[in-house]
C-alpha cells in the first residue's frame, strides 16, 4: 500500500470527526456509551438502518435493562422481542454471548479484542465498533458504508467482495484510525457513508472528504466500489397447513434452533417440490413430519416474503386431520394455540402475515364449507 498524503489524513481525521460533532443524528446509544448498549445497537444496525433499529432498540433495552437481565431470559423471549428485525441467527447468539459473559466474564463486558472476539456472534466488525465506541479502544470498523467511503476516496479498481481487496481496506482503516478518538472515527464513517456517500446519489459537494476523494476528484463517485454483480435470486414455494383443534386452536411446531429462523414458531409445511401443486406439498408434509394424513382445504392466504439471498411465497391451506395424532418425527416441540394468543410466540415475519388473515377471519364459517 502506497504512503496516504498528510492531506487526505488530515481530511478523515480531522475534517471528518468536525463534520460528525456537527451533524451527528441523536441516537439513544450515543453520548452515554454503556458497553451494552452500544452492543445491542450495533448487533442491529448491521441489518437496518437506523430509523427502523430505534424502537427495537428501545424495546429491547426496555424488556432486557442489562446484560445479566439478558442472559436470565428464556430464548422464546428474547426471539419474540427480536421478532421483524430478521436474521435470528444473532439473536441467539447475542443471548449465548450474554450466557457467557455471566458465567465467565463476571457479567462485564471483555475490554479486550481477543476475549471479545471469542465470544458467540461476534465478528471482527462488531468487535471492532464496541470495543471502540465503549472503551476507546483503536480497532478500525469495516462495515459496508466505511467500505464505501474508503474505495471512492482512494478509487480503488478492485472489486470489495475479493478477500485481498477487504484486506487493504481494512489496513487502509487501521492507518487512518485516529487513537485519540477511535470511537467517534468509526461513527463518523459510518455516518458518512449512510448520509452523504449512499450507494446511488452521493452529495458530494457536502462531503468534508471531497478535496482528498479521487473518486470525485475524477468526476466518477458512482463507479466506485467495484464489485461483482448479483446472481439472480432464487424463488420457492412453500405450502403449510392450518390445521384447528376441536376447540379452534391452531397447530404450530418451533424449528430447531441451529440454521434459518432457528428457535421461531410456525406453521407446519415445506417446499414444494418440482412437478408438485402446493396442496399435495402441504399433504405430504403433514405426512413426513408430523404422521397425520390431513385434508387440504381452501387456500386462506398466499404471502410473499425476501429474504437476503432468497424468496418465498408461502401458501397456506386450512387442514383438517383425517388419520392419526400430530407428533413431530424430528421430536421438535408442538404446541396448539387459539389464534389470538399466538402473539406469546415468536414467528417469522411471513407466517406472521398468515395470523394477521386468520385474525381477520376468525369469527367467519369454515372454509371447507
Amino acid at each position: 500500500m502506497p504512503p496516504i498524503p498528510d492531506a487526505t489524513r488530515q481530511a478523515f481525521q480531522t475534517d471528518l470527526l468536525g463534520w460528525y460533532r456537527t451533524h451527528k443524528r441523536q441516537m439513544p446509544w450515543r453520548d452515554h456509551p454503556d458497553p451494552y448498549y452500544v452492543w445491542v445497537s450495533e448487533i442491529m444496525l448491521q441489518q437496518t438502518r437506523v430509523d427502523q433499529a430505534t424502537p427495537y432498540f428501545e424495546r429491547f433495552v426496555e424488556t432486557f435493562p442489562t446484560l445479566e437481565a439478558l442472559a436470565a431470559a428464556p430464548l422464546d423471549q428474547v426471539l419474540l422481542c427480536w421478532e421483524g428485525l430478521g436474521y435470528y441467527a444473532r439473536a441467539r447468539n447475542f443471548h449465548r454471548a450474554a450466557q457467557e459473559v455471566v458465567e465467565k466474564h463476571g457479567g462485564t463486558i471483555p475490554s479486550d479484542y481477543e476475549s471479545f472476539r471469542a465470544l458467540p456472534g461476534v465478528g471482527p466488525y462488531t468487535a471492532a465498533a464496541v470495543l471502540s465506541i465503549a472503551y476507546g479502544k483503536p480497532h478500525a470498523a469495516l462495515d459496508g458504508n466505511v467500505i464505501r467511503v474508503l474505495a471512492r476516496a482512494f478509487a480503488l479498481p478492485d472489486d470489495v467482495k475479493r478477500p485481498a481487496t477487504r484486506r487493504l481496506l481494512q489496513t487502509l482503516a487501521d492507518s487512518l484510525l485516529p487513537h485519540s478518538d477511535p470511537g467517534d472515527a468509526n461513527q463518523a464513517l459510518m455516518e458518512l457513508g449512510a448520509r452523504v456517500c449512499t450507494p446511488a446519489h452521493p452529495a458530494c459537494p457536502k462531503c468534508p472528504l471531497r478535496g482528498a476523494c479521487m473518486a470525485y476528484q475524477r468526476g466518477i463517485p458512482t463507479a466506485f466500489p467495484v464489485a461483482t454483480p448479483k446472481a439472480p435470486t432464487p424463488h420457492y414455494d412453500v405450502a403449510v397447513g392450518l390445521l384447528r383443534d376441536a376447540d379452534g386452536r391452531l397447530l404450530i411446531q418451533r424449528r430447531p434452533e441451529n440454521g434459518l429462523l432457528g428457535g421461531l414458531w410456525e406453521f407446519p409445511g415445506g417446499k414444494v417440490e418440482a412437478g408438485e401443486t402446493p396442496q399435495a406439498a402441504c399433504a405430504r408434509e403433514f405426512s413426513e413430519e408430523l404422521g397425520v394424513d390431513v385434508a387440504v382445504g381452501p387456500l386462506v392466504a398466499r404471502v410473499a416474503h425476501a429474504y437476503t439471498h432468497f424468496r418465498v411465497t408461502l401458501h397456506a391451506f386450512e387442514c383438517r386431520v383425517q388419520k392419526g395424532t400430530p407428533e413431530s418425527r424430528l421430536g421438535l416441540p408442538l404446541a396448539w394455540g387459539a389464534p389470538e394468543k399466538l402473539d406469546a410466540y415468536a414467528f417469522p415475519r411471513a407466517n406472521r402475515r398468515i395470523l394477521e388473515v386468520v385474525a381477520q377471519q376468525q369469527h367467519a364459517p369454515s372454509l371447507f364449507g
